[in-house]
């Protein structure tokens, strides 16, 4: 185990894989870890359909059609022998928050009851201590958009229509001879804001 400040600062977006398996069990104890992610009312309402090995084949079959492949600028990402796609249930926190110690809150009544998704931000919370576990391993991670056949995929996988899909995210070792296939994105050079110009200490 590392340091927790070396393995945030460690951690980055991998997007070139070697395509070695996961020992077994694994994807579990690192889920284990996410669970303990912060959850409104100790919810929960997080979902993570885990495709590993020829599964994997599923994803990227409703998401990056094989005439787009050629030309994909991260092809090794393909090799990854884990996709996860994280999915948050909003009707988890309406049942959660209609029960005896909640339902004074009123948040049980509707989803429109909630001034912000909390189903959203907790699966992200989840998705970021996962992104964390992965690191303190030594595997890679990558979150990532599902930008086109979210239709497709979710009919492949028998996803119900009232869970939301945030993404997906990519695990396994990072390639070891990445050269052009894990070049940083265009938005890496940024520099990183301090803390001095994210606090606004007192008011705005």
């Amino acid at each position: 185990m590392t340091e927790f400040a070396e393995v945030v600062r460690n951690r980055r977006m991998t997007r070139a894989f070697d395509d070695r398996p996961l020992e077994s069990g694994l994807v579990d104890r690192l889920v284990e870890l996410a669970a303990r992610a912060p959850s409104a009312g100790k919810t929960q309402g997080w979902h993570l359909v885990v495709l590993e090995g020829q599964e994997v084949a599923k994803f990227w079959d409703a998401t990056l059609p094989k005439s787009k492949r050629p030309s994909f600028r991260w092809r090794k990402l393909l090799d990854a022998p884990i996709i996860a796609l994280p999915l948050a249930d909003a009707k988890a926190y309406t049942d959660r928050y209609s029960e005896p110690d909640k339902v004074k809150t009123g948040l049980g009544e509707t989803e429109a009851a909630w001034p912000v998704p909390y189903w959203t931000i907790d699966t992200s919370m989840a998705v970021m201590t996962l992104l964390l576990a992965a690191e303190d391993v030594g595997l890679g991670a990558l979150f990532f958009g599902v930008f086109s056949g979210e239709r497709e995929l979710r009919t492949s996988l028998g996803i119900p229509d009232g869970l939301e899909l945030l993404g997906a995210v990519a695990m396994g070792y990072p390639a070891t001879d990445v050269r052009r296939d894990d070049r940083p994105g265009a938005s890496a050079a940024r520099s990183r804001r301090s803390a001095g110009q994210i606090i606004h200490r007192g008011r705005w």
